[in-house]
């Protein structure tokens, strides 16, 4: 699934089958490659949903158990939030040094929120890749 399908879609809550909000963006751990939470949009706030809270990420709408689900993010998912931590619009960076155009759009595994690539005008970087995110660019592995 790609962030621009996802971004938008509804977050729902499987307690009430209410609607909480809607997906705003992702936070992504370079790290450990995959979405660690999910940006939320709230009537009046923002806040996010931790990966291990969601129940099903799915074509129609992002299933959580309840409004609690959503909070503010703890001090490791804090980190990793804001412009600098970005990947949409982030020029790429090779580890030899190399520019490969800027990233279009990310695909996930809704099931785990794996990264599997990074898409670009230059094609696509397979999600294993990935090094590093910081304000300048988003750095990849030639090897």
């Amino acid at each position: 699934m790609r962030f621009s399908a996802a971004v938008g879609r509804q977050v729902v809550g499987s307690d009430a089958a209410d609607t909480i909000g809607k997906v705003a963006g992702f936070v992504v751990d370079p790290a450990v490659r995959r979405v660690v939470a999910v940006q939320v949009k709230k009537p009046g706030e923002g806040t996010v949903v931790p990966w291990a809270n969601i129940g099903t990420f799915g074509d129609d709408a992002v299933i959580v158990g309840g409004p609690d689900a959503v909070g503010e993010p703890d001090a490791a998912i804090a980190a990793l939030t804001g412009r600098d931590h970005t990947l949409i619009g982030k020029r790429v960076l090779t580890t030899a040094g190399n520019e490969w155009g800027t990233v279009a759009d990310v695909d996930f595994d809704p099931g785990s929120g794996a990264i599997t690539a990074l898409l670009g005008e230059c094609g696509q970087v397979a999600g294993v890749r990935l090094v590093g995110v910081g304000a300048y660019a988003v750095v990849v592995d030639v090897h």
